[in-house]
């Protein structure tokens, strides 16, 4: 299970995470609605205040949580089986 261990808030809904593999990229959230429970960034202010949860997750005021594996494949480009251990990527 990945961990993230750093975070900076970039400009446009942007973030930048280093993990606990130290792998570390950008994560663009500027696609993201505005609407439900995204309605927190209307105010940019929300969206600077990020932060990583005691879990290694991103979390905004305990409103909105992204789970740290699924960040990791999107900095990494790699895809989900990756994450498997070796003894379940054999039985998949």
């Amino acid at each position: 299970m990945k961990k993230i261990t750093s975070l900076k808030i970039l400009e446009n809904f942007r973030v930048w995470l280093r993990f606990n593999d130290g792998a570390e990229g950008e994560v663009d959230f500027s696609s993201k609605p505005r609407t439900g429970v995204f309605v927190f960034w209307n105010d940019y202010e929300n969206f600077r205040k990020a932060r990583i949860s005691d879990c290694g997750e991103l979390i905004w005021n305990d409103q909105i949580d992204f789970c740290a594996d699924s960040l990791w494949l999107q900095v990494t480009g790699q895809k989900p089986e990756v994450l498997l251990e070796p003894n379940q990527l054999a039985h998949a």
